[in-house]
């Protein structure tokens, strides 16, 4: 049974655009830090990849280019890790419960390949009170006007 205290995304019904790979086209495709972060739910350290530029565009993940979050929403948490107020669409993200190091966390995943991208707190801005706190290498920011599509 979910854990109704923790803020949820909508779960997405179906993707009809999933990304399945197995473990070794992951790693193939993978930097080392991404592959552990993305695939394996570790955390980079604080302050390390969150230099992102501060210009309209979007954030899609890394792994397989779903857009996740606008920059819009994005905020200086004070954390170390990009920080938003809400993602881009119901449709982006799914979520789980995350019950490793003695904690009850909500984790965010990427909807199209299931990237582990970070978690959701309810610790943020208005308008949502939600911070999603992402790992910036699950991140890649894409300035508008050069989406794809």
């Amino acid at each position: 049974m979910p854990d109704k205290s923790k803020p949820r995304a909508p779960q997405p019904e179906t993707a009809p655009d999933r990304i399945t790979k197995t473990d070794e086209q992951w790693r193939a495709q993978l930097s080392p830090l991404v592959y552990q972060v993305t695939r394996r739910h570790a955390t980079e350290r604080a302050f390390s990849h969150d230099d992102f530029p501060d210009r309209p565009g979007q954030f899609v993940c890394v792994c397989c280019g779903q857009p996740l979050f606008d920059a819009a929403a994005k905020y200086d948490s004070g954390t170390g890790w990009p920080s938003f107020w809400q993602p881009l669409g119901a449709d982006s993200i799914a979520t789980s419960q995350d019950r490793k190091l003695f904690m009850r966390r909500t984790e965010v995943h990427c909807a199209r390949c299931e990237a582990h991208l970070g978690h959701v707190f309810d610790d943020g801005p208005q308008p949502t009170g939600l911070r999603y706190c992402m790992n910036g290498v699950a991140l890649r920011f894409v300035p508008h006007g050069e989406q794809d599509g």
